[in-house]
């Protein structure tokens, strides 16, 4: 018989902490063998039950969610998910969460709503899989020595075309991924379309987190944004994110149409979008993320002229979206995070070169 996912539970709401025992006792692959109401018990228990994942509540007394995650990352790395509100506050920390280390997180859940409680015991029960399936690995910073990556991508001949466009897709893992790879791009990199799976409360604070870290302007997309070089738009959580054109040029606009492959906002109606109206004038990027959402749309993209990177499994926290996008067929570059930025800027310098069919 296949071992249970363990879980450990900290939390200080012992309503919180009886309500996850419950979702998850209730699965057939996973049981909690502990709950802890503060980081201070937990800190025993984890020596001495060694729990497949944690749940960890953000706010707590005694030490609260991020001290003891940071200190755990450090010296025990372990999958853990963060149990979050949906705050402003809450969310500039979880944002905080994930750099430390964090694999995920989900927000607290509404008791009173029976509906949204069957999705949320869905989404927790999905999310603990996929965390008891990660390789942790301590957090290691990524160079961000963005001269030495433009002078080997293009040498002396940086030329971009304001026709050109990045279209990045991404979910779990992304929000640092996403990270790892904006920080490299110079201040003139052509523009961006970002599509990351993350709730409506969280896109701002994402967003202006990047925006303090990069040479590129970053924000969430409000719909009708002119999309030029140097700027990076990402979708807000309650929306899908679709590129547009407006003339000559290109534009942002914001549907709040039906979820696609359970997301809104979707990275396939994002890359659909982009292979209608941006074709061969685009490079598609697939990272880190569980499921297949951007695999189809990767696909139409490539067909229009696109051209497509994936990042290689080493480097994912999840790799079912680049895996679901390479066995389609959708990508032509296979790449490690840490060598991205340089291929995409690589591969924007020889889009002169394309013209005479020399492909790099």
């Amino acid at each position: 018989m296949k071992k249970k996912i363990s879980v450990l539970i900290i939390d200080d709401s012992a309503l919180v902490r009886n309500l996850l025992s419950s979702i998850i006792n209730s699965q057939e692959d996973m049981e909690v063998i502990g709950t802890a109401p503060d980081p201070l018990i937990a800190r025993e228990m984890i020596r001495r039950l060694n729990p497949d994942v944690l749940t960890l509540d953000i706010e707590m007394p005694k030490m609260d969610g991020l001290e003891f995650l940071e200190k755990l990352m450090r010296l025990r790395p372990m999958p853990v998910i963060m149990i979050s509100t949906l705050t402003e506050k809450s969310a500039e920390a979880t944002m905080e969460a994930l750099a430390l280390g964090a694999v995920d997180f989900v927000s607290k859940p509404k008791v009173d709503v029976a509906s949204e409680l069957q999705l949320y015991r869905e989404e927790i029960a999905r999310k603990i899989r996929m965390a008891a399936s990660v390789q942790i690995k301590k957090p290691t910073p990524v160079s961000t020595d963005t001269n030495q990556i433009v002078s080997s991508a293009f040498g002396a001949n940086r030329i971009y075309s304001t026709e050109k466009l990045i279209i990045i897709g991404s979910s779990t893992g992304g929000t640092e991924a996403l990270k790892d790879f904006l920080v490299n791009l110079p201040p003139d990199t052509p523009g961006i379309l970002i599509a990351q799976h993350m709730p409506e409360a969280f896109t701002k604070s994402f967003a202006s987190r990047l925006d303090n870290l990069c040479k590129i302007s970053v924000k969430e997309a409000q719909g009708g944004e002119r999309i030029l070089p140097g700027h990076a738009f990402i979708a807000p959580g309650h929306s899908h994110l679709l590129l547009k054109r407006s003339g000559a040029n290109y534009v942002t606009e914001l549907s709040q149409s039906e979820p696609v492959n359970r997301h809104r906002p979707s990275v396939d109606v994002l890359f659909r979008s982009a292979a209608t109206y941006a074709g061969k004038n685009a490079i598609g990027v697939i990272l880190t993320g569980m499921g297949k959402d951007g695999a189809a749309g990767m696909l139409e993209m490539r067909k229009a002229g696109a051209y497509n990177f994936a990042q290689d499994e080493a480097s994912c926290v999840v790799f079912g979206m680049p895996r679901a996008a390479i066995e389609v067929g959708a990508t032509d570059e296979v790449v490690p995070l840490k060598n991205m930025a340089g291929r995409v800027l690589t591969k924007l310098s020889s889009f002169g070169m394309d013209k005479m069919n020399v492909r790099i």
